[in-house]
């Protein structure tokens, strides 16, 4: 399944909760209590459910986890769907001259026996679910809805906490340093941090967005998310809203284009463009070609994976991420394997941990995330099976 996929239809199921047509139904069938217990539940395991898509090529465990949510899931909607066929019919019924027909229809013992039968079917689903959502043994982070993703692929936003970033400050210090080089003749500059998955390039460009000198040297900070959909007018949407702090209304294209000047020109800004996939030189040409009005020192930071980004959009010579050193794999891994980051008293778990951290080359995506599945295991034996069994089988 492609990642976000089942985010997207949990997020459907929440909706179709809330509908109002759905709750009257729910009281007249008696169920409304059980419709209100399975939204709850869907929405907090929601709120994990995009770390866990994520993260699932890196574990087994996680991978299972989804593929039996799933499955619920979609049990779920197909039962929703039943019961908005029932509040048609209730509205078509409702409309026919046939009063018997009607009676019928609506008679108590009618709505009774299928109110015991969908509330039965709701209760089975909701306790499902419940069941899988306490059967995690791993660790997942939890998300706001409004920083989630959303149908169109990959979402990222500008925040992070210094504190929780680590082994970057020398990257941190070099970009910064570029960004702000004072040779730099041209008004607007690009310089891409180009890395594999995993390596942190949106955590570093987070790293630099929210560093004190940043902020006071750019008088405007936009940060957009571009994913693989490099469609103009979504991209120039993004950075407005990015400007104007809020959603903008159905706007026609050149209206966009003639209020990002009114935002950027003669202003200097800085612009992340985060998880660029664009290769097309055309595409690049005509986006760029609006935000030249900026003032002597703007620049766009650019994240990417892949080389041929960089080349194309840079001015500045591309900054090429590395994985970290030993120590601070080690000190990040610590953060997410053990409690309050704490070294374990038990010196064979940390040599075990140290044994899995050499093999994660570096990579915080693999760090954090089998950190966090082993988190949840206490004793020697349990972390010897982890790197015996569970561990050879990562992607």
């Amino acid at each position: 399944m492609a990642e976000g996929v089942l985010f997207n239809v949990a997020e459907g199921i929440v909706g179709q909760l809330g509908n109002l047509a759905l709750k009257e139904i729910g009281l007249i069938w008696g169920v409304k209590d059980e419709l209100q217990k399975l939204k709850n539940t869907v929405t907090t395991i929601n709120a994990v459910l995009q770390d866990a898509e994520e993260h699932q090529a890196l574990s087994n465990a996680i991978k299972d986890w989804v593929e039996r949510l799933k499955d619920v899931f979609f049990e779920a909607d197909d039962l929703l769907d039943d019961f908005f066929t029932e509040v048609l019919r209730r509205e078509v019924m409702t409309r026919n001259k046939k009063a018997k027909e009607v009676r019928i229809f609506f008679s108590k013992s009618n709505q009774l026996a299928y109110g015991l039968k969908m509330g039965h079917k709701l209760k089975s689903i909701r306790e499902r679910l419940d069941a899988i959502a306490a059967d995690r043994k791993f660790h997942l982070e939890a998300r706001p809805r409004e920083t989630q993703g959303s149908n169109r692929g990959r979402e990222s936003h500008h925040f992070v906490r210094a504190e929780d970033v680590i082994g970057r400050e020398v990257d941190k210090k070099v970009i910064i340093e570029r960004l702000l080089d004072s040779k730099i003749e041209e008004n607007v500059a690009v310089l891409p941090i180009v890395g594999i998955g995993g390596l942190g390039k949106t955590t570093l460009a987070q790293f630099v967005f929210n560093d004190e000198e940043i902020e006071s040297y750019f008088e405007k900070k936009l940060w957009v998310c571009v994913s693989d959909d490099f469609d103009l007018k979504t991209i120039v949407e993004k950075i407005l809203e990015s400007a104007k702090g809020s959603k903008l209304g159905s706007l026609e294209i050149n209206t966009m284009i003639n209020d990002l000047h009114k935002e950027i020109d003669g202003k200097k800004y800085l612009l992340v463009l985060d998880d660029l996939w664009n290769d097309d030189s055309k595409k690049w040409d005509g986006l760029k070609g609006l935000l030249k009005g900026g003032a002597i020192g703007s620049r766009i930071l650019v994240t990417t994976r892949e080389e041929k980004v960089a080349k194309i959009s840079k001015t500045i010579e591309p900054y090429f991420l590395k994985g970290l050193n030993e120590e601070e794999s080690w000190s990040l891994f610590k953060q997410k394997a053990f409690e309050n980051g704490q070294e374990p008293e038990n010196l064979r778990i940390k040599e075990i941990g140290m044994e899995i951290v050499s093999k994660c080359r570096g990579i915080p995506l693999a760090i954090n995330t089998i950190g966090s599945l082993l988190y949840f295991k206490i004793s020697e034996d349990e972390w010897l099976s982890f790197k015996k069994n569970e561990f050879p089988k990562l992607d």
